[in-house]
Order: structure tokens, then sequence, then C-alpha cells
């Protein structure tokens, strides 16, 4: 059975049935996250030597946009497994490696943080040798999976070397970890992204992901490609749930005393294909940035920079369109579009931002340094 057929049931038998109580109550989707373990889906980018599935970007892509038609928090809870499980796969330990391929062990990332905001390659927490130990302390603004994940790829300044920031494995349930209160927002409800104070947690030094001072490094070329890939992949899953959905209703949807459906009418037929050719060009992109990831092409990062503020500011006008056409019955919990369409803004103001990814697409095409 391939990725796809397994995934495929764990969809349409546990992500969607629970998606409108995923959103409604703000609630973790830990049985899909459990489906998803059981399966190996959690595993898909582990390699096969500890168990996994030794897949790659390409499936990741595909897994999380799938998901993303159904439950946009499901979706963002796996992308950022996933890219925490590839900095794992680079510089993590024996054993955590094998319990993510196993499907025991759910990750992500904790960059962001309160006083460098969205330029989550800037940390201004700390790292402090005690002896064997380092103490860790850091305001992290959002962190998604937050006292739901098992680990956290953190980062920190250098403990001793030059460079911008260190990356360490952080077992969530440390002492020193403390969270204000849940997620109570207006999109992505479910995926539990809340700020985490760290104060003098202790960690091993050998818990230190690479080297140290070499954080930035890891983050630009590894995690980068990968978290705006899925973002993107996460957007373009939404757009083609919210369409689908849209086509669904208007097609079904008559006037009985006109004999014709809301299908029929001009005006509802352009918007929709205005939302399908968009959503298209959304998809055109992220194959278009995968392949060039896999080539190693030499358009690679400013297709990796663009990826995901196309897809996220396409995601706001497809949604958009698909509230419009549907009218009033798109405002209905139970139609799942306006879930979608409050998931959709999330990814704009998501780091980078779709305002800063603008500012490095112009350097990048100016020949202006990124950094």
């Amino acid at each position: 059975m391939t990725f796809a057929e397994t995934l495929t049931p764990i969809v349409t038998g546990i992500i969607e049935p629970r998606a409108l109580q995923t959103d409604r109550e703000g609630r973790f989707p830990r049985e899909a996250i459990s489906a998803l373990g059981e399966a190996g889906l959690l595993g898909l980018v582990s390699a096969t030597e500890v168990g996994g599935l030794g897949l790659g970007l390409r499936e990741a892509t595909e897994v999380v946009s799938r998901i993303a038609q159904a439950c946009p928090s499901t979706a963002m809870v796996v992308c950022m497994h996933y890219c925490g499980a590839v900095v794992l796969e680079s510089f993590g330990k024996l054993p955590v490696r094998q319990a993510i391929a196993q499907g025991r062990h759910l990750t992500t990332l904790a960059f962001s943080e309160a006083d460098s905001r969205s330029h989550f390659w800037a940390p201004t927490g700390t790292a402090r040798a005690s002896g064997a130990q380092v103490l860790l302390d850091a305001r992290k603004s959002w962190v998604t999976s937050a006292f739901e994940a098992d680990s956290y790829v953190w980062s920190s300044k250098p403990l001793a070397a030059e460079g911008a920031s260190t990356l360490w494995l952080v077992d969530a349930r440390l002492p020193g970890l403390s969270q204000q209160s849940g997620y109570d927002g207006l999109g992505l409800r479910g995926n539990a992204s809340t700020p985490i104070t760290a104060t003098g947690v202790v960690v091993s030094a050998d818990d230190q992901l690479g080297e140290d001072g070499k954080g930035f490094d890891a983050m630009m070329g590894v995690v980068l490609p990968w978290f705006s890939t899925l973002s993107a992949a996460c957007s373009t899953g939404l757009m083609e749930g919210a369409l689908s959905r849209a086509i669904i209703h208007v097609s079904g949807t008559r006037h009985l005393h006109l004999d014709s459906s809301l299908a029929d009418l001009p005006t509802i037929r352009a918007y929709l294909a205005k939302a399908r050719i968009k959503t298209d060009m959304a998809q055109a992109l992220l194959k278009d940035t995968v392949d060039a990831i896999a080539t190693s092409r030499p358009d690679t990062m400013l297709r990796v920079l663009e990826v995901k503020a196309a897809a996220a500011e396409t995601a706001l006008e497809v949604t958009d369109i698909a509230m419009r056409v549907c009218g009033g019955a798109a405002f209905r919990k139970e139609a799942g579009i306006e879930r979608l369409f409050r998931d959709a803004r999330a990814a704009s103001v998501m780091g980078p931002t779709s305002d800063v990814a603008y500012d490095f697409i112009g350097k990048a095409i100016t020949g202006l340094p990124l950094f």
C-alpha cells in the first residue's frame, strides 16, 4: 500500500469527521496524530535504517496538502512535525530518530521569539553552560503543538561560538517550560500554537543539534525550504478544500422559481473559474519549487522565498471567493467554508510573513544580500 493509500482512510474516517469539533473547541487533533503515527506517516521522512518510510519533501507536501483539504489545523501540526523531523534526521540522536520513525514521537519547531517576532532566524533567548549541562532561557512567541508535542527543535543564541544561533533538542516535559494560556484564536484553532517561556531549562550538552553557532545554517539550508514548501502545501490544500465545497454548493443549490442552479449564473461561474485558475497557479509554483529543491536548481532560493508568500496570499483570495459565491450558506459552521476562510488568514502573518518574504524576494532579484 502506498503512503497516499494509507493516508486516505485516516483523512476520511478520522480527520474530516472531527474537523468541526477541532475548530469549535480549539481541540488538539490527538486522535488524528495517533492514527498517523500508527500508520507510519509521522515517520514519512525518517530514514529506512531507523524504521521510517525514507521519503522526502515531495511526498510530505502531498500528505500535508491532502490533510489541509479537510483540516488545516491538523495539517499545520504535521507540517511542523516534518520540519522538526528533518532537522533531527540530520543532527539528532538515534533513540529520538527511531521514536519518530515508529510514530511514537511528535516534534515541532520552537524558533520565533517575542523579541524578534517573525524574524525566526534571530533568537534572543540564551544558552548558558553549567558543567555538563546547559541552561536555556527564552520567550518563544508561537510554538505549534505547544505542550502537545514530545519535543521541540529549539533555537538560542550560541553557547560560546560566533554565529547567529544554536539548535537544541528540548524534551517538552522538562521543568522550567511554562505556558500562560491555551490558544483561542481566529483560525487554525486546533494546532495548539501558543507562546512558551523557558526559565533555566536544563538540557544536556549533547542535546545540541549540530555545531554551536551553526543554527542559522540549518535554518536556512534545511528548515526554510521545508517549512516554506509545506506551509504552501497547507495553503494549496486549504484552497482545494474551499473550492470543492463551493462547487458542490453552487451546483446543488437551486432557484426553484427559476428552475436553475446557482451554477447557471455566469457571475458565479466566473468567480469559480478565477478561483480555479489561482489555485492551479499556486499548485504549479509549489510543484516547481519541489522540483527546484530536488535538483538544486540555481533559482531554488528564489522559489523557496516565493512559494509560501504566493500560496498564502492566494489562499486569502480563493477563500474569499468561496465565501462570496456561497453567500449566507458559507457562514454556517457545518459547511466548512468559513472555517477554511479563517484558517487561511494564518499563513500570511506566520514568519517569515508575506511582507518579509516580499522584501527578501526584492533583494534577491535586485542582487542585494538577503541578510
